[in-house]
């Protein structure tokens, strides 16, 4: 009989048994502390000094916005630098962004331009640390339940971190709550600086400035037909998925649920998204995950159609609940970009998927406020739920038949064309 006390780690448990990514792991959640915190502090900072609904929303959006000057002008860095250091910078460069906002003197336009630069850095710093997911735990399984992880705890920042930002509040400023996302950046950066090794670059910057070489990178990744699918298979569904959240508000109003119903809308979404990555992550093996990726990612979006018959309070959470739990299809993502990106292209190709993602999920937000305007809010949530479907349906296709591609690409490890 096997002694289970010395039988090796299993699921999840495999990844926090590798030293380097409890460092990485408790720097993210230290991060999102930050960034939460920041995000609320902001936004009432800006209320209070303007008294505009406007400004206060768009301290919000500026966080989605710049993502995409970062993720294709400065992508570069995370591949012509050491890993470690460009994180550790990052994090440095948040914190220096973030302290002038906490001086009594600072003005609206400053605390939205430091914003602005939060945004811009935020690319770099995702795509990089994604990137060493892949130095620290190989490019196979662990890689997928690393990424999966910091996943689920992005997602449990969107139930439990507004909360605990607005306790927050009741007890000290604005300005000062923004120190402590001060100090969750140092300390994120002291974490990766002494909890993570040094490695070297993973490509030479060829003579090329950083803006040129980030631009050159995006067109490397972007020019190979299985990469190019791969990038969009992740950006298409976060941008259909996000409607219901940006009309929850007039959603809650319509069906007279107040502001409790309003939460519980919130949430459902991002506690199906948790459930589906743990049940993936932690019961199926690797190529069981790879096998569900397809058909989950066609059917993801089509619980929102169940919006067209305006179902009531819980019926449209049990819809948000099992369209959030379709995310799992990721985990066989993570695991087909990882194979399909060039070792020497990694951080720009994980910056550049970064900064789609946030960008796309931001357009979504603003398509799904006009069409509502016209359509009212329960036939654009089923419309996004139908033409998302559609259109997953046919980057899946793609997607398969790009599968068997192999001849005259790059080679994932060493990025030489094979044969």
């Amino acid at each position: 009989m096997t002694d289970t006390l010395s039988a090796p780690p299993t699921g999840y448990a495999r990844v926090f048994a590798v030293r380097e990514f409890r460092a990485v792991f408790a720097a993210h959640l230290l991060a999102l502390l930050g960034v939460v915190v920041a995000e609320i502090s902001l936004s009432v900072l800006v209320y209070d000094l303007t008294g505009s609904p406007l400004l206060s929303a768009l301290a919000f959006a500026l966080g989605f916005l710049p993502y995409v000057v970062g993720g294709t002008l400065l992508a570069g860095a995370a591949d012509r630098f050491p890993a470690r250091r460009v994180l550790v910078l990052c994090d440095l460069v948040c914190a220096a962004c973030v302290l002038p906002m906490t001086l009594p003197g600072a003005q609206i336009g400053v605390l939205l331009a430091l914003r602005c630069a939060l945004a811009v850095v935020s690319p770099v710093f995702a795509g990089t640390r994604m990137a060493t997911l892949a130095d620290i735990l190989g490019d196979g399984d662990l890689f997928v339940l690393g990424r999966s992880l910091l996943r689920i705890v992005s997602q449990g920042a969107l139930l439990a971190g507004y909360g605990v930002g607005g306790v927050l509040l009741t007890v000290v400023s604005p300005r000062h709550a923004l120190l402590i996302t001060v100090v969750t950046f140092c300390a994120s950066a002291g974490l990766l600086r002494f909890g993570t090794r040094r490695r070297p670059a993973r490509a030479a910057s060829g003579g090329n400035a950083l803006v040129t070489d980030s631009l050159k990178g995006a067109r490397q990744v972007l020019a190979d037909s299985r990469t190019r699918v791969l990038l969009f298979l992740f950006w298409v569904p976060p941008m259909f998925a996000v409607v219901p959240e940006a009309l929850a508000a007039p959603y809650a109003d319509e069906l007279g649920v107040g502001s409790v119903g309003l939460g519980l809308l919130m949430c459902a979404l991002p506690v199906g998204t948790i459930a589906g990555e743990l049940w993936a992550g932690a019961r199926l093996r690797p190529a069981a995950r790879e096998r569900i990726a397809l058909p989950l990612v066609c059917v993801t979006l089509l619980p929102y159609v169940g919006y067209a018959l305006r179902p009531g309070p819980a019926v449209s959470l049990l819809l948000l609940f099992l369209s959030g739990a379709g995310s799992a299809y990721t985990l066989g993502l993570d695991q087909w970009f990882v194979r399909a990106v060039p070792e020497g292209l990694r951080g720009r190709a994980m910056t550049l998927l970064t900064a789609g993602l946030m960008t796309i999920q931001g357009v979504g937000m603003a398509l799904a406020g006009v069409v509502a305007e016209f359509a009212g809010v329960a036939w654009t949530v089923a419309g996004a739920g139908v033409v998302g479907a559609v259109g997953c349906a046919l980057l899946a296709a793609e997607a398969r038949r790009t599968a068997g591609e192999g001849a005259g690409r790059p080679n994932a490890k060493t990025g030489l064309t094979t044969m």
